[in-house]
């Protein structure tokens, strides 16, 4: 049972009531305290302090302090006017609860709407950064748009002085090959004018000389026929390029449409061949030749490149695997690696593709003709 506390005291004026509530031998700090526009509680367990106002209060501006061992109230009222008493008189339990209850009510309600209130000023606050946040954000973009628009810019001049400066080089090269060939046609003119003055002269004195004296002396005859006789032409070369062929024919002894039809098929077989194999998308149309894949593992394997040969050797015999002689230069490699197994394993192929009795020849026998095949 909680001890009521009778020992307070309160004074007042029109506008405010001053109430003063001892609390010894407690501790203050733990003292709560509920305040509505006509009810007053303190409870700060053993002690309790409860009062029905006399007349509605300001709860909202009134204010509480706490400190030695007493709290001191300082209500402010709605009217401004003398209270009679500090709390109503005639109150019994009823009306009691009733206003406690609708104080508790008051204050709940008040304390939601202020909860909503935050939460309002909360939202509004969200909205105001996301505002604030999305202007920053378009100002950024449109800086970096900008600043794209300036680049294109500046890139699109650089691009149209560049070509303008080309298109100004190309103009003066046009010129100054126009006016090269103009000197050269000048050039040929005058050496033709020189040439048909020449002629002219040369025939005017064979003429003179002729009407002048057919019996004249042999020596001034031989004299006139060697001025006559035109300089011998200067030496030069003269360089013909021919169309390259795959048939080592003439022209003029092959079918030259049978012969295209021949590759054109050798074409779509390879094509056809070569569209599981990865390796070939890089190369070349005529790479993709096993013939040019084998040269070009001799030459590797000339310059003792084995390893290389050994691939150019792989890839066309994946091209085509009926050629003997891309398994025996692999075996030549093979030997030249030390390489003994592969090496008689690929001549062993090699035979059997050339459908030679190979169960008669023993294994060290094969292996020596190698040896004499391959000059080692």
């Amino acid at each position: 049972m909680p001890l009521q506390v009778s020992d307070y005291s309160w004074q007042q004026t029109e506008a405010a009531v001053f109430i003063s509530v001892p609390l010894r031998g407690v501790s203050i700090r733990d003292a709560d305290v509920f305040c509505t526009e006509s009810y007053l509680k303190v409870n700060s367990p053993p002690f309790l302090f409860e009062v029905f106002l006399y007349a509605p209060i300001d709860d909202e501006n009134s204010k509480a302090k706490i400190g030695n061992d007493t709290v001191v109230f300082t209500l402010y009222k709605k009217e401004a006017a003398m209270w009679e008493t500090l709390s109503l008189s005639g109150v019994d339990k009823e009306m009691m609860q009733r206003i406690r209850e609708k104080s508790i009510l008051q204050a709940q309600e008040r304390a939601k709407e202020a909860m909503e209130a935050k939460a309002v000023a909360r939202r509004e606050d969200q909205k105001y950064a996301l505002n604030i946040m999305m202007k920053i954000e378009e100002e950024k973009r449109k800086k970096i748009e900008d600043m794209k628009e300036n680049e294109r810019r500046k890139a699109t001049k650089e691009l149209e002085a560049w070509k303008e400066h080309q298109s100004k080089a190309e103009e003066q090269k046009r010129i100054q090959r126009e006016e090269e060939l103009r000197q050269q046609e000048k050039q040929m003119e005058e050496e033709r004018e020189k040439v048909k003055h020449k002629s002219l002269t040369r025939n005017s004195t064979s003429r003179n000389l002729t009407i002048k004296g057919r019996n004249s002396e042999n020596m001034f005859f031989e004299k006139l026929k060697e001025d006559s006789i035109p300089a011998p032409r200067s030496v030069g070369s003269i360089k013909i390029n021919f169309t390259p062929r795959v048939f080592p024919t003439a022209l003029r002894e092959s079918q030259v449409a049978e012969e295209e039809e021949w590759l054109h098929k050798q074409a779509e077989a390879r094509r056809a061949m070569n569209a599981d194999i990865p390796e070939l998308s890089d190369l070349k149309e005529e790479e993709k030749n096993p013939e040019w894949l084998k040269d070009k593992g001799n030459k590797l394997f000339a310059t003792e490149n084995y390893l290389a040969a050994i691939n150019a050797y792989n890839l066309a015999i994946r091209l085509n695997n009926k050629i003997p002689l891309l398994y025996l230069n692999r075996a030549a490699c093979h030997l030249k690696l030390k390489n003994l197994h592969k090496a008689i394993e690929d001549s062993s192929k090699a035979y059997r593709i050339m459908k030679l009795p190979l169960r008669l020849i023993h294994p060290t026998k094969l292996y020596k003709m190698m040896l004499r095949r391959f000059g080692l």
